[in-house]
């Protein structure tokens, strides 16, 4: 992590020293802006072997702008995760893990229609919220309020056209970790790189993805024997309605370029709907459909495992919102429910959740979510921005 640091710290200055050489003549404005996030978080669980946890967390930001009078703009931003976490078990057992790390480091050149960024970012993009077949590159869970994901490092390039279209370009070098649809972890010394065009259409708008990754297939040897870097390809397809409700449609297609058995073609598609009764304040509902599959063959459709998911929120008022998300595994028949309500103060805002998921976890979604929230069990957060 020190080299990536120190590259991207270099690129930063390179980044700053070339722009200012471009109008060196001219005058330039500059804005600088602290900001942070200090949550608390208390979970009880009496099925884990620790029932009891407090995770406190900071996330202390810097932002610097430079605008220039040529419609350009610099950008710096640099932040941490600064987290510890305690647990109790009934009888005298204590556990204590913490650890600082960076969350994210990047400069971005940019000016009305195009943009350039450098380091250590969030990429998603996508038009489904809770199944999410084209979380290539995050970790972001529905049921999180901080929304929480690591950052992958790389060069990001997007263009805006004039008629709503965008064109995205990215290189990723020095990622090792297993995002979640990925079989198989990523090998950090060989570059990643991809693109996506999104395009309006009448009603919404279409995207087309594409991403190359070399796989890492160590940690499958007992199934997979003699498999280690196995080139991967993948390419999305998202599109978005707005006809009274909201209609999407998102698919992925992994294909692993040497036979891994089942996991030689992966599969995944979303449908999902959102809409907004006219009930009290209004209750939002969004139902997702997903389908993942893998198989030897490209869409052969043999092994097939189905997931539903719906959302509701409710706000009871300014203040104060009700929501409830429940995903369902239809080969086990197993569901998993999260209820929670918030209410936002002058400088905090509180929230009060409730689970209730199986013992053991068939979702192949969002890390952040981990098996420590297995079974039923109540958390309470209070999270500080300024």
């Amino acid at each position: 992590m020190n080299k990536k640091f120190a590259i991207a710290i270099i690129a930063v200055f390179c980044t700053g020293f070339w722009a200012f050489a471009q109008d060196a003549e001219n005058p330039t404005r500059d804005t600088v802006i602290f900001s942070g996030q200090m949550s608390m978080l208390g979970n009880f669980n009496f099925k884990n072997k620790m029932p009891l946890q407090f995770i406190g967390r900071y996330i202390p930001q810097l932002d610097y702008g430079i605008l220039f009078p040529v419609d350009r703009k610099l950008d710096f931003e640099v932040s941490a995760d600064l987290h510890g976490a305690v647990a109790f078990s009934f009888v005298d057992t204590v556990y204590r893990d913490g650890s600082v790390e960076p969350y994210r480091i990047w400069t971005r050149f940019s000016s009305r229609q195009w943009e350039v960024r450098l380091g250590l970012q969030k990429i998603n993009f996508g038009s489904a919220s809770l199944l999410r077949p084209l979380m290539w590159f995050d970790q972001i869970d529905p049921r999180d309020p901080l929304q929480i994901t690591s950052g992958v490092w790389g060069l990001l390039f997007r263009y805006y056209f004039k008629n709503n279209a965008n064109l995205w370009f990215w290189g990723l070098y020095g990622n090792n970790k297993s995002r979640p649809w990925d079989i198989g972890k990523t090998y950090s010394k060989y570059p990643e790189c991809g693109g996506r065009l999104q395009i309006p259409v009448p009603k919404g708008e279409i995207g087309l993805s594409s991403h190359f990754r070399m796989a890492d297939l160590r940690d499958f040897d007992n199934i997979l024997p003699g498999m280690k870097e196995v080139p991967e390809s993948r390419i999305g397809l998202d599109a978005k309605w707005d006809l009274g409700a909201g209609i999407w449609l998102e698919g992925t297609w992994i294909n692993k370029s040497k036979m891994a058995g089942i996991y030689t073609n992966q599969e995944i598609f979303n449908i999902g709907v959102d809409n907004t009764f006219r009930i009290g304040n209004g209750l939002t509902m969004i139902f997702e459909q997903l389908l993942v599959s893998n198989d030897e063959h490209a869409f052969g459709f043999r092994n097939n495992k189905w997931f539903s998911a719906l959302s509701l929120s409710y706000p009871l008022g300014l203040s104060d919102n009700l929501g409830a998300i429940v995903y369902f595994e239809w080969e086990n028949k197993k569901s998993y429910n999260f209820i929670n309500w918030n209410h936002r103060f002058q400088y905090f805002t509180l929230y009060l959740m409730g689970y209730w998921n199986p013992d053991e976890f068939y979702l192949p979604l969002q890390a952040s979510y981990s098996t420590s929230y297995s079974g039923p069990g109540i958390q309470v957060m209070l999270v500080y921005n300024h």
